[in-house]
């Protein structure tokens, strides 16, 4: 037996409620920007994924225009931090909603660092940081979805193994439904099987 849900019948934020319950874990972009008059924006971003490799391009939604995107669409430029696991009630306060004009670096006590390629600052204690002016932005219904081209990444070395990021060592958080966020977990891995090699399907072998 299934249940249905049709978005037709339901409101907006219920179908909302069961769209983020259902598509985890999601990874956080923790999205440092800069406003035209200098003020420092950072805030958490869910709906994030990589969109391009050659350029590199990757992107976030904005649901509803927040100060995140005014200051994209006024600078061109933004930082997507890694959300790591350490700094989760840091990570939570910035999506607190803050009147406009209030840099979340400060509210929440956050250190920030210069990025090297952009204006807007990188989050210091975050361990990976892609450094991104803005490719181009859809509007899509009550969301704008924003391409960044990576123009500059830094990796900390504190999570790198033989020149590589570690995952164990990044530590991730991701964005689940309601209030609930994930962890790293359990890490388990596969090879993709080349057609050469293929032996018929998994549950038969």
């Amino acid at each position: 037996m299934r249940t249905d849900f049709d978005p037709a019948a339901m409101s907006r934020n219920d179908f909302y409620r069961l769209l983020t319950a259902t598509v985890v874990p999601r990874p956080i972009a923790w999205v440092s920007t800069t406003s035209a008059d200098g003020t420092h924006n950072l805030a958490p971003h869910s709906f994030f994924s990589i969109a391009s490799v050659a350029p590199p391009v990757v992107q976030f939604s904005s649901v509803g225009r927040k100060d995140t995107l005014r200051n994209i669409e006024a600078t061109g430029q933004f930082v997507v931090n890694l959300s790591p696991e350490g700094l989760f009630e840091q990570i939570n306060d910035t999506g607190t909603d803050f009147p406009h004009g209030v840099s979340e670096f400060d509210a929440a006590g956050i250190a920030s660092e210069p990025s090297l390629r952009v204006k807007p600052p990188r989050v210091a204690d975050s361990p990976v940081a892609l450094e991104c002016e803005v490719h181009s932005t859809l509007g899509i219904g009550d969301s704008t979805v924003v391409f960044g081209r990576v123009v500059h990444a830094v990796v900390s070395q504190d999570v790198m193994v033989d020149g590589h990021p570690e995952i164990s060592r990044m530590r991730p958080l991701s964005r689940l439904g309601k209030d609930e966020w994930g962890t790293l977990g359990d890490v388990r891995e596969i090879s993709r099987i080349r057609h050469a090699e293929w032996q018929g399907p998994a549950s038969n072998r």
